[in-house]
């Protein structure tokens, strides 16, 4: 970069804008990162994800966090289970040697959180505007302030964006899924059937037009989504999440005739459900560049969460960003590089996300995910094999 500091303002403290903050703090360039979230104990971050080696490891490989990484990392969680509505297992994976690790999403974000200056985050900023400036720099107009000038403003805040307006007029469209979330606690100890049925990793159930899939977290903790394909409005007017018990019996009405075994999971959770309809930017979204402004994640490239590549692609982002900002000497030229291959590298995982979400449900649901699952178990037999010659 030029030996004339730029002044960077990273909008969101999600993994993506974390790791370019950590990034770009190793390189000695500081930055200036707002979160409109109060304080990082706020909200429960999500649950569970798997960091790939080639995108979210290799990121905090670069952010010399690999040994963080491996304390929260857990590797015993990879296994995958896949029932039929009446409780036959169609499918079981417990292979616990693969290279993509289970981490909870705190997890991740407390492990970037540390390896930053105390001082990096202007927590409880909400971002209401953008302000160009004559000079071709930008103001971040927030609640009760206004800070700047910045040339540069990377938006890194999610879905609905408060940045991606001023180089994009798109906006996230309804996939036609719907989750409802839920939890059960302390499984292992207080309901060792479940804990059993679900195994070490993720396990799923499905029927036409519905289906079940849980994912176990740290702390013996199962994180589960009823998924429906209906209209985004459905989910608001069927059930009450303000009532546990009627969104229990709420459920179990949806998956009337499921085995009992698969609808234990609805009796166990506890009081904590959420509706989460899912949505997506287009495949291949992009925009022209734009002098000051540009876009990582999911404010970048949102996909449903089939595939897994949301939070790795995000992470990727960073890493590539980061890497022509400090590798060039004109930041500007440094900024159209880094969309111009982002662009190209996410086009695939999105159009496979878009793929995955647009058969989920389906009369053929539950032959593509056993189709997709061997085929991942032959290329990860056939990566062991490379290895060990």
């Amino acid at each position: 970069m030029s030996s004339n500091p730029i002044r960077i303002a990273i909008v969101g403290a999600g993994p993506g804008g974390l790791t370019l903050a950590r990034l770009l703090h190793v390189a000695g360039i500081k930055t200036s990162l707002f979160e409109r979230e109060s304080s990082a104990t706020e909200r429960p971050q999500g649950g569970t994800l798997d960091l790939h080696a080639e995108s979210g490891q290799l990121a905090l490989a670069r952010a010399g966090l690999t040994d963080g990484f491996l304390r929260i990392a857990r590797y015993e969680d990879q296994g995958s289970r896949l029932y039929a509505s009446d409780g036959r297992l169609l499918l079981a994976d417990d292979d616990m040697t693969g290279d993509r690790p289970e981490v909870d999403r705190t997890a991740l974000r407390d492990l970037l959180l540390q390896s930053l200056p105390p001082d990096a985050i202007a927590w409880g900023s909400s971002l209401r505007e953008v302000a160009p400036r004559e000079d071709g720099r930008y103001d971040l107009v927030f609640d009760d302030t206004r800070e700047g000038p910045f040339d540069l403003v990377v938006g890194a805040d999610g879905a609905w964006s408060r940045v991606r307006p001023l180089v994009s007029r798109y906006q996230p469209q309804y996939s036609g899924l719907t989750f409802i979330e839920f939890g059960i606690d302390d499984v292992d100890t207080q309901h060792p059937a479940l804990s059993e049925l679900v195994g070490r990793g993720k396990m799923g159930a499905e029927s036409i037009g519905r289906s079940l899939m849980v994912l176990r977290n740290g702390n013996a903790h199962l994180r589960g989504y009823a998924i429906f394909r209906v209209p985004v409005e459905w989910a608001e007017r069927r059930f009450d999440v303000t009532s546990p018990s009627a969104m229990r019996h709420a459920l179990l009405g949806e998956f009337a005739g499921w085995a009992d075994a698969l609808l234990d999971l609805i009796r166990a959770s506890n009081d904590q459900f959420a509706l989460r309809p899912i949505h997506a930017l287009p495949v291949g979204h992009h925009w022209t560049n734009r002098a000051g402004i540009t876009l990582l994640g999911d404010a970048a490239h949102l996909m449903s969460p089939f595939g897994g590549e949301g939070v790795n692609a995000a992470m990727l982002d960073a890493v590539e960003l980061a890497a022509h900002l400090v590798g060039s000497k004109d930041w500007r030229e440094a900024v159209r590089a880094y969309e111009a291959g982002m662009f190209v590298r996410v086009a695939q995982p999105a159009g496979e996300a878009a793929e995955a979400a647009a058969t989920e449900l389906s009369h053929i649901s539950q032959e593509l995910t056993l189709a997709h699952h061997q085929a991942y178990m032959q290329m990860r037999a056939a990566a062991s094999d490379s290895a060990t010659r």
